[in-house]
């Protein structure tokens, strides 16, 4: 094996980690701190050859329970350093990935910033927060590291002291101290509302003060104002797919909490203005516009009489409080003496705050124009509306099913709606769909599940008349299998009058497919012509202009494997795109990604570049879960930097030209479905083939150990079964990147590089074909952040011997093949070799896992034995937080 280079912690990492050593000696005591040492530097000595494992095994041993909670609790405390750190630095933002080097690619393209423009005016660009549980980490742990990171930007500008007259460096030292005294672990589950109040911290505090700040960056790249086609999504509070929690009135709180996020921040930019513009007309020309304003304003303070502006912005004020009031049933931040009628919709806000914006440019030559709080004011109103995010609705295709069933027996429509095939079902549904009589009576009795999913319709109906109808604009079928499934939303939607038969149909909420298998990512583009072909249908997304398809990443790799659920997602966007052209209706792919690579992580950036040309048209929406919100969207400075990035993405997978030959696609692409072929069967046999595979992995993983941490609303399984069918994703992968195995993001590959006779071939590939660079780039990370001979210490868990080495043996073979064969088609010595900034951040912190691994094995053991100390438990639960810590994207 090729020697390792040397690597060195960067600035923020020795100077955050020395203050850490000093907060562990003070609170934890002198014992502590030296057997933390002792054990970081036997696992580093370890990792750069010098010793053998055996030594950190003996010195971990000798901590007592009490000390090893303490020793696990600094190492994750370190790791979450050394992600900040990271970020600061710029390791996860890749060279290349902002606006305007996007701009300039595409002119040496011939490619203007014209067709861009134009582009992003009919595009859309959507971050859609969910609240799938890989977040492990309080939000007071998150709130205590972003202190410091706003700190360590004090640090870097020379400042020596805070504004509230702080040393900045004792400063820094006291949030480490509070992150050493703060509780790890949640001792509560979550609720639907954390969940609403967690998402609202991000949309509040970084999404609203970065996006307006971020377009006018963009504008200066432009060299003129550009459309807010940015704009932020939420599933959480209408994400029902297997979550009873999430009702009709979480579906209002959390509309409710994020009207009263935007209003209230709108609230207090019309007040600072109104403090700022204090332009007099004895010294300025003011526009008609503007005195109309100021004085239907109802401000007749004579200390104002001459500043129209102001008195303006008053009665602007006035009204927002209003709408304020009117829509969240509470007081304006600052109860003003004025009254005015509340704005119908954000737009006749917008053109109040327009008529200001160009009064004061039209004075001057411009120099007041609306570059400044004002621009960025209009902008957010614009990008966030009176409702801050989309929140869409998301429901199984089984659920619809019975319910559309009980409403049609009840009504006396068809007694078995179930018993139907589908034809039968389609041409049931279009009849009712024509039909403007509703199904449901309040005279008649449902069941709960009927009951809860029309109380659900009805409060989006509500939101739309209250908020707009930019607060919900799509329902996802999850599971979604046939036409009926997109039908049966619509029907419901029609209970409410979202859905309007007539001549010109109408849908004011887009029903949304959701291909999550194999399967069903075969099978979409036949389902979405057929779709297309109903006259209702077509009519409506012509004249929406473009109609919304989501495809998932997590089952479909725990369904057919890494390989295979890549080339399946690549394949069904391209067979897509001509169904939709034939249609005349634009193609928006919704991408269910997760932070894990087996659940679709990655670099976003590169991921939408990869994509198959022709599928992006500048309009894509994609996920964001669990640790990768806080990861990329902790800060504003780190928001703008990974909104830009999905932003240049986009441009450029929608308008660059195909740089692959028509032969080449074809070649590549057949050499893919074999791939794609033998990596299927190598992991379906593995995982679902194998007799003892599901007893292996429960015991092998700490599967069982995760329900206990309090992360999320949602049941890990959506049946109760222990079958790997019906567990969720995300405790899938979760468990084996806890046990450094990574499965779900590696297995079968290295049999289908194998099974290649051309690897030469599988090199050009590599090098030429975007989505094969990303993903071998994907699966080499995840590699490296694996670990065999750890991953077979969880394997002693199993208790059957004759079965864990049967199964591991496979797998640890199968992790030699891969790794053998990615090195071999990408030309490396070692994984990362190309990868420098990558490879120096997970060795980094390789060694501060490695213990905690150890730990965690060592407490697995103990508690199965039956061992009731309480501190086992959490410990247990303290490694997981700390190892998923340490790793990122684990989730």
């Amino acid at each position: 094996m090729a020697s390792l280079p040397p690597i060195a912690n960067n600035p923020d990492i020795r100077f955050l980690g020395a203050q850490l050593g000093e907060v562990i000696r003070a609170y934890g005591g002198e014992r502590l701190f030296e057997a933390t040492e002792a054990i970081r530097r036997a696992s580093v000595e370890r990792h750069r050859g010098i010793g053998d494992g055996a030594a950190v095994d003996l010195q971990l041993e000798q901590l007592d329970l009490g000390e090893t909670l303490d020793f696990v609790r600094g190492f994750m405390l370190f790791s979450m350093l050394a992600n900040l750190a990271e970020d600061r630095q710029g390791i996860a933002t890749e060279q290349g990935a902002d606006l305007t080097a996007a701009l300039a690619r595409l002119a040496d393209e011939g490619i203007d910033r014209k067709a861009a423009s134009d582009l992003l005016a009919r595009g859309l660009v959507a971050p859609v927060l969910t609240a799938h549980p890989t977040e492990v980490r309080r939000k007071s742990m998150i709130d205590h590291k972003n202190r410091i990171a706003d700190l360590m930007e004090m640090r870097d500008r020379g400042r020596e002291v805070t504004p509230d007259g702080d040393a900045v460096e004792a400063a820094i030292g006291r949030q480490i101290a509070l992150l050493w005294q703060t509780r790890v672990l949640r001792r509560e589950r979550l609720y639907v509302t954390d969940e609403v109040e967690t998402a609202l911290s991000y949309l509040r505090d970084v999404f609203l003060p970065a996006l307006p700040a971020l377009y006018q960056r963009w504008d200066k790249a432009f060299g003129h104002r550009i459309a807010s086609f940015l704009r932020p999504g939420s599933w959480i509070g209408g994400d029902r797919d297997g979550n009873p929690y999430v009702t009709a009135d979480s579906l209002r709180t959390a509309l409710a909490r994020a009207s009263e996020a935007a209003l209230g921040y709108y609230c207090d930019a019309v007040h600072a203005l109104g403090a700022e513009l204090s332009i007099s007309t004895e010294h300025a020309q003011v526009d008609e516009a503007v005195l109309a304003l100021a004085e239907a304003s109802g401000d007749t303070a004579a200390s104002r009489a001459d500043e129209p502006y102001r008195r303006a912005l008053s009665g602007i004020y006035a009204r927002l409080a209003a709408t304020h009031q009117a829509l969240t049933g509470k007081a304006s931040p600052r109860p003003g003496r004025l009254t005015g009628e509340p704005y119908p919709d954000p737009r006749a806000f917008r053109a109040d705050l327009i008529a200001i914006a160009r009064a004061l440019a039209g004075s001057g030559g411009g120099a007041l124009a609306s570059g400044g709080a004002l621009g960025r004011l209009i902008r957010a109103v614009e990008t966030f509306g009176f409702h801050l995010a989309t929140l869409d609705l998301r429901q199984n295709s089984a659920v619809h099913e019975r319910v559309v069933a009980e409403l049609l027996k009840v009504a006396g429509v068809e007694a078995d709606y179930a018993a139907l095939d589908e034809d039968a079902r389609v041409d049931l549904l279009r009849r009712e769909l024509a039909n403007a009589r509703p199904l449901a009576s309040r005279f008649a009795s449902y069941s709960e599940e009927t009951t809860g999913e029309l109380a659900i319709v009805q409060a989006a109906a509500e939101a739309h008349a209250r908020y707009g109808p930019g607060c919900i604009t799509n329902y996802i079928v999850s599971m979604g299998k046939s036409v009926s499934d997109l039908l049966e939303i619509n029907l419901l939607l029609k209970e409410v009058g979202l859905y309007r038969p007539g001549a010109e149909p109408g849908a004011a909420i887009m029903a949304v497919p959701l291909f999550e298998t194999i399967e069903d990512l075969e099978a979409g583009p036949d389902i979405m012509r057929a779709y297309f072909a109903l006259p209702e249908i077509a009519a409506i997304a012509r004249a929406r202009g473009y109609q919304e398809v989501m495809i998932g990443y997590s089952d479909s790799n725990k369904d057919g494997g890494y390989l295979t659920s890549t080339w399946s997602l690549s394949k069904a966007s391209t067979a897509l795109a001509p169904v939709f052209e034939e249609a005349g209706v634009a193609m928006q792919l919704f991408h269910g990604r997760g932070g894990a690579v087996g659940r679709g992580g990655g670099s976003a950036f590169a991921a939408i570049r990869a994509q198959p040309h022709g599928t992006v048209q500048g309009r894509i929406r994609i996920t964001e879960q669990g640790e990768m919100i806080a990861g990329k969207y902790g800060t504003p400075a780190t928001a703008m930097a990974n909104l830009e990035a999905m932003a240049s993405a986009t441009l450029l997978a929608s308008l660059e030209p195909e740089h692959l030959s028509a032969p080449d696609n074809a070649r590549f692409g057949a050499v893919m479905d074999q791939l794609s072929d033998t990596a299927f069967h190598a992991y379906r046999d593995l995982v679902y083939g194998t007799e003892g595979f599901r007893t292996f992995f429960r015991q092998m993983t700490p599967i069982a150990e995760i329900a206990g941490l309090k992360i999320g609303s949602r049941p890990a399984s959506r049946k109760k079964s222990d079958a790997i069918e019906d567990l969720r994703a995300i405790p899938w992968v979760f468990s084996w990147a806890q046990a450094r195995v990574m499965l779900p993001g590696w297995y079968g590959v290295g049999h289908a590089i194998a099974g290649c006779r051309d690897k030469a071939l599988l090199a050009d590939m590599a090098e030429e074909w975007p989505l094969f660079a990303a993903t071998l780039a994907n699966m080499e990370m995840v590699l490296a952040k694996s670990d065999i001979g750890i991953a077979g210490r969880y394997a002693t868990l199993v208790e059957d011997k004759a079965l864990r080495d049967t199964i591991f043996g496979r797998i640890r073979d199968g992790w030699q093949r891969t790794h053998d064969g990615l090195l071999e088609i990408t030309r490396q010595s070692r994984l990362l070799e190309k990868h420098p900034a990558l490879e120096t951040s997970i060795r980094l912190r390789l060694p501060y896992i490695e213990p905690l691994n150890l730990l965690q094995i060592e407490l697995m053991k103990r508690h199965r034995a039956g061992e009731d100390d309480a501190r086992i438990g959490e410990g247990i639960l303290l490694s997981i937080n700390a190892i998923a810590t340490a790793l990122r994207n684990s989730g």
